[in-house]
Parts: structure tokens; C-alpha cells; sequence
């Protein structure tokens, strides 16, 4: 009776059961056929047993801790399957570090590396990350309602609108308005607390009895109320404890909860030290929300609130004394002011503008921050679409629609600029070229509170110079990050690797049952194979062979002269060694390229009749990550014999101690009646070396 082949997630399980679980795994990364672990103790792993499972070809130990298991065509989605066990979910477990190693970081970390601004910046990117979602449905619908606002179907703003309209507020409003709860619970559990004592925290200066208790209307004793002259709002003041408590709106905030997170986090893990574990579940809570309340509702609300109040004060002076001034400063702070929240005072002072001297001054300048957000989100999208980011694609259409027809630049901002640090000097430069335009050119105003978006242009005047501001804002940063690119140099090759191994999954995943099984050779097929020499030639009657040209120039070895195990067992196919003559290498036969390493060292070409070839470049020459592999196809590309797949540094490659021997495998070798090597020859670029018969 046959064994069944596990499934992905048995198999996954099995093997890393069999390197000794996941708390034995250092770290794992796979090439084009092999799963590469770097293990605390490779005496652990059970090698006979992972030998013996179906799907693994083979395993070979290695040096340092060091053990490589060979998967084959399918290793993107065994890895992809193990990384995803909830066991791997942090991608193994770091070793301890040593006293040198902890020395080390920290006279890096003095080394002037700005550890805070990253910590800073992750705190606010995760705070704001999982709630990409709902930011974007709700961006959306205010786009759809800005649509119509534009068209004269219903005045968006209009206070007597009907309860249809009014519902369809409350539908994106759900999400803006309690967005501060949302970002507490994020922030809370991004500094590892108990996240709902954060949302709950916040929630109880949101609750209709904290609110109610705004407004000269309020019939609640003890508060009073009066008027700010500059921006024209109401403060108020409620007496509790005996204490002054100023009063607002929280709604829409998110500076208040990042701040008062930071604080409830030391406050919580102080509490977790003082008391027993067993009893922590009730007082830690408990002290938390007794604490952070009070002080959020008296000190941290106020202080968020009063900043944002100084700040439209300020602008407003500084607009009636140098306007030039004000026209460049207001896009270059805003996108410091949005991810923090102190812009939500602002749109206060663009409606008192409206209402007392007739038209606002913020909007036009605004604009231009908007669309270098837009621009920037622009540039990426063209990016994504260039190296087949599909998420990140996803994301940046979204965002980019919500920008363009609804204004809002905060899918944008949470979604994807706060999580590449390149993008904010490269959007500062078109916020800058966008302001000093409209500084230059005399100021934009507006007689409506509009949404800075393409829809809303008419209601700008100059409607010219406005145009030309927000455009060149949008191309200059659109420009920018599309030459230089969003992710830094490491993170592309990291990205592009990762695309690589999902599209190589997909791929092997679309294949039917029976033909992935024989693409993925199996142990059983490597045992019926003698790889002790050439493979004898096929009778006379056999069907006409397909030629397989040199990838590379220079002298052409049997597979077990080769410096690697795995090639030499004939595990992933018969094929030849080639010493190369240079670093020129091109495609031996016509077919789809299906897979290209991100590092550059591997390539898989199928042919029309499904003849797999595999060319790899040295011997573990995936640890050099690119480095001297210069890549000159891309997966999914129909390629002829003779094209160039890559250019490679032989002098880098034996400089980091690889062999630089040239592998060329037919990995379904078991579904062909022959493969036919030609060895012990100098060949140049072009010339068969293997023969392949059906």
C-alpha cells in the first residue's frame, strides 16, 4: 500500500519537526530548490527521518549549524507554508546574543543611527496599519458623495440634508469619528499592552455622557462655556472633583491616544511589576483605566487640543504678515501635522474664514501637500505595476482614487508613506515646488470649504494658478519617488525575491496533480536513477531529441564531479556542470521563463513540450544576495536560446569562496525516456551539451 503524499501543511509540519521544531530554527530562507536553515543546534535535526518524507529530495548537512533540505520546483510554497505556521510566526527564533554582539549595537545605536525616529515612525505606522481597510471603504464613500456634491445631486455639506444623506454620513463617519478608540487599541498593542485598556481609555472621553456635557446648551451643573475670538469655537469647562476640566470633541483625533498610549504603557507595565500574576487580570486593568482616564480627560486631551488651537492662531497671524511665507510653510508642515492629527483645528479656522472675511486662505496652499501626497502615492502605484506588486498595488490605487476624487490624503499617509521613510523627502520637494508657485503667483483662495481634490478645482481662484501649483506638485513627487524608488536598494531585491517565490508558488500551485508530481521529483524517481555516470544514449528508435545549448562558455563536467550533494545525486535531474569561461550566461533553449532568483543565480525555462531546464550559477552563491549578479530577464518572459539572462562577477563569486561551476539540470528528467550529457569539452555560448528525448 502507497503512502499518501501530505498535503502542504502536513509536509510543512514534518519538516519542521524534523530540524527540531521551531525553537531550534535560527532563521530560514530557500533559493531555487532548497530550504536553507540556519539552526541553534543542527544535531537536532532528524535527518533520515526528513529524507524519508514524500516531497523532500533530499538533505544535506552543512557547516556552522547550517542545513539545507531540497524541495525542488515547489520550495517557494513549502517555505511559504512553514513561514506561515503559526509556530514561525516571528521567522524563527534569534539566537542569544553575545556580550560582544550587545556591545556592539549599543555603541552602533551611539553611533548617531537615530533609533528613536525609527522606533517613532514604526509606532505610528503600526498604529495606523491594520485600519487600511475601513480608512479606505470610508475614503471611498466620501469620494462617491464628493462625486455628486460636484454634479449639484446633493450638497454634501448642506445642514438641513435629508436622513438619507445623513445616513450615508454616518456610514464613513463611523470610521473618522472613532478612529482615535481604533488607534488606541493599535498603539496599545503595538507596545505590547493589553489593547483594549488602551480603546477603553480613550472610548470614555468619547461616551455620550463625556459629550453630552458639551455645548452652552448642556444642562449639566458645574460647566461653563465660552468663546474662542481667533477661531470662533466654544470651550468649555467642566468642574469635577473640584478640578477645572476643559472639555472637546475627540472625535477624529489620533495625536491624543498615540500620546496617551505612550504614557498607559508605562503605567501598565509599572502595574504588571507590582502585582502578582495571579491577580493581574483584575488590577491591572482595574489601576490602568483608574489612573489614564482622569489624566487623559484632564492633561493629555487639553494639551492635544490646546496645540492644535495655538497652531491655527499662529498661522492665521503669520498669513496676515507674510503671505508668501505662509503659502510655502503651510504644505511643507502638513504632512507633519496629519499623521499626529494637529490638522483637524485648522479646518476650524478655514470655516471662520469663510463665515467672517468671505473667503479662506489655507485651502489653496493645502492643496498643494495634497496632491505631492497624491503624486508621491502616484509614483509608487507605477512601481508596483513595474515589479508586479500586487498588494502593494492594491493599495496604492485605493488610496490614489480616494485622493484624487475625494481629497483625503489618509490612506495615502497610513497606508504607504509612513512605511518607507524615502518617500517623505521626496514628497516634501513637490510640497515645496507646489507652495512656492502658489506664494509666488499671488495666493489661492476660496469661498467654499472644499475637499482638495480634482473634482473641487472650480472652487479655487486663481483657478490657473491653483492648476499649475497642484500639478506641479503632483508630477515633481510622482517623479521623484518613480526614478528613485520607494524602497531602499535591499528592500527591492528583498521584495523582488519574495514576488518571485509567490509567483513561482502560484504557478506550481495552477499545475494539475498529476504533472506537479512529476515535476517535482520525487525520492522514488532519484532511486530509480543511476547518477554514477552519463546517462546512456537512447536507442535507435527513439523519438528526435531536443537540444539543450551551453548557458555559459568553458569546460563541461559530469554532474559528479561537482562540489554539491545534491546536484551530484542527480536529485534535481540529470544535466552537466559547466567551469565558466565568463560571466555572460543566456537562455540554452526557446521556452517561458518561469522562475529568476532574486539574487540572480538561478533560472527555470519550460519549453513549449514541457521540458524543464534549471540553470544555477556556483555553488551556494544565494548567500552572496545579488551581489556580483547582474539580472537581465524577469520571470514570465518568453525567451530564445542565446538570450542574455544574466551577467555575473566570476572574480566577486571566488572572492566569497563559492565554486563557480555553472549547474544546467532537466529537474522532470524521470518524465523524459533519456537525457543525453555531453561531457569532457571546451564548449562556447550556444553549443549543445545536453540532448532531452520524450
Amino acid at each position: 500500500m502507497n503512502t499518501p503524499v501530505p498535503g502542504p501543511q502536513a509536509l510543512a509540519e514534518q519538516i519542521l519537526r524534523g530540524v527540531g521544531g521551531a525553537e531550534n530554527v535560527e532563521s530560514l530562507t530557500h533559493c531555487a530548490t532548497r530550504l536553507r536553515f540556519q539552526l541553534h543546534d543542527a544535531a537536532k535535526a532528524d535527518k533520515d527521518a526528513l529524507d524519508a518524507l514524500d516531497g523532500v529530495m533530499g538533505t544535506v548537512a552543512q557547516s556552522g549549524d547550517r542545513f539545507q533540505i531540497v524541495i525542488g520546483g515547489a520550495v517557494a510554497g513549502v517555505y511559504a507554508t512553514i513561514m506561515n505556521l503559526p509556530s514561525m510566526t516571528g521567522g524563527g527564533t534569534p539566537r542569544p546574543e553575545t556580550d560582544a554582539e550587545v556591545k556592539a549595537a549599543m555603541r552602533a545605536k551611539s553611533r548617531g543611527r537615530f533609533a528613536w525616529l525609527d522606533n517613532f515612525f514604526e509606532y505610528l505606522s503600526d498604529s495606523f496599519r491594520p485600519l487600511m481597510g475601513v480608512l479606505l471603504g470610508a475614503s471611498l464613500i466620501i469620494a462617491i458623495a464628493s462625486v455628486l456634491d460636484a454634479l449639484g445631486v446633493i450638497d454634501f455639506r448642506a445642514a438641513d440634508k435629508s436622513a438619507t444623506w445623513v445616513f450615508v454620513d454616518a456610514m464613513w463617519r463611523s470610521v473618522l469619528y472613532f478612529l482615535p478608540v481604533m488607534v488606541a487599541y493599535n498603539a496599545a498593542k503595538k507596545l505590547r499592552i493589553d489593547p483594549w485598556v488602551g480603546a477603553a481609555v480613550m472610548a470614555a472621553v468619547m461616551t455620550p455622557n463625556f459629550t453630552g456635557m458639551l455645548g452652552p446648551d448642556s444642562k449639566v451643573p458645574g460647566v461653563t462655556c465660552t468663546t474662542n475670538a481667533t477661531l470662533g469655537t466654544q470651550e468649555c469647562v467642566a468642574h469635577v472633583f473640584g478640578l477645572p476640566m476643559q472639555l472637546n470633541d475627540y472625535g477624529g483625533q489620533v495625536f491624543v491616544p498615540l500620546l496617551m498610549v505612550a504614557l498607559l504603557a508605562l503605567v501598565y507595565k509599572g502595574l504588571q511589576r507590582i502585582f502578582p500574576e495571579n491577580v493581574q487580570l483584575v488590577f491591572v486593568p482595574f489601576f490602568s483605566m483608574l489612573i489614564m482616564i482622569p489624566v487623559t480627560a484632564f492633561l493629555i486631551g487639553p494639551l492635544g487640543v490646546w496645540a492644535g488651537n495655538g497652531l491655527g492662531e499662529g498661522l492665521s497671524w503669520l498669513n496676515g504678515n507674510a503671505p508668501i511665507v505662509f503659502a510655502i510653510l503651510i504644505p511643507l508642515l502638513y504632512p507633519f501635522l496629519v499623521p499626529l492629527g494637529l490638522h483637524w483645528p485648522l479646518n476650524a479656522l478655514m470655516l471662520v474664514n469663510i463665515n467672517t472675511i468671505g473667503y479662506d486662505f489655507i485651502q489653496g496652499p493645502m492643496g498643494a501637500w495634497n496632491f505631492a501626497c497624491f503624486g508621491a502615492t502616484a509614483g509608487v502605484l507605477l512601481l508596483s505595476v513595474r515589479h508586479r506588486e500586487k498588494e502593494m498595488r492594491q493599495t496604492a490605487t485605493g488610496a490614489l482614487a480616494a485622493g484624487l476624487l475625494g481629497g483625503i490624503s489618509e490612506p495615502s499617509l497610513y497606508g504607504i508613506h509612513l512605511r518607507f521613510k524615502r518617500i517623505y523627502p521626496r514628497m516634501l520637494v513637490g510640497c515645496l515646488v507646489g507652495g512656492v508657485i502658489v506664494g509666488v503667483l499671488g495666493g489661492v483662495d476660496t469661498k467654499a470649504f472644499a475637499f482638495t481634490s480634482l473634482l473641487t478645482i472650480p472652487v479655487f481662484s486663481p483657478m490657473a494658478v491653483y492648476s499649475i501649483a497642484i500639478g506641479a506638485a503632483f508630477f515633481t513627487s510622482m517623479a521623484l519617488v518613480y526614478f528613485s524608488d520607494f524602497r531602499t536598494p535591499e528592500q527591492r531585491a528583498q521584495a523582488n525575491a519574495e514576488r518571485d517565490a509567490a509567483e513561482a508558488a502560484a504557478r506550481e500551485a495552477a499545475v494539475p496533480a498529476p504533472a506537479r508530481e512529476l515535476v517535482t521529483v520525487g525520492a522514488a524517481a532519484v532511486a530509480g536513477h543511476d547518477s554514477t555516470g552519463p546517462v546512456p544514449a537512447a536507442p535507435p528508435a527513439a523519438a528526435p531529441g531536443l537540444d539543450l545549448l551551453a548557458p555559459v562558455a568553458g569546460r563541461v563536467i559530469a554532474l559528479d564531479e561537482v562540489p554539491d550533494p545534491v546536484f551530484a545525486s542527480g536529485a534535481l535531474g540529470d544535466g552537466v556542470g559547466i567551469e565558466p569561461a565568463d560571466g555572460r550566461v543566456v537562455a540554452p533553449v526557446d521556452g517561458e521563463l518561469v522562475t529568476v532568483a532574486g539574487t540572480g543565480h538561478a533560472f527555470g525555462i519550460r519549453t513549449a513540450d514541457g521540458v524543464e531546464v534549471l540553470i544555477h550559477i556556483g555553488i551556494d552563491t544565494v548567500q552572496m544576495k545579488g551581489e556580483g549578479f547582474t539580472v537581465r530577464a524577469e520571470a514570465g518572459q518568453r525567451v530564445r536560446a542565446g538570450d542574455l539572462l544574466a551577467e555575473v562577477d566570476l572574480d566577486a563569486v571566488r572572492a566569497a569562496q563559492h565554486p563557480t561551476v555553472t549547474l544546467m539540470t532537466v529537474p522532470n528528467s524521470a518524465e523524459l525516456s533519456s537525457v543525453e550529457t555531453r561531457t569532457g569539452q571546451d564548449v562556447t555560448l550556444g553549443q549543445p551539451v545536453v540532448t532531452v528525448r520524450r
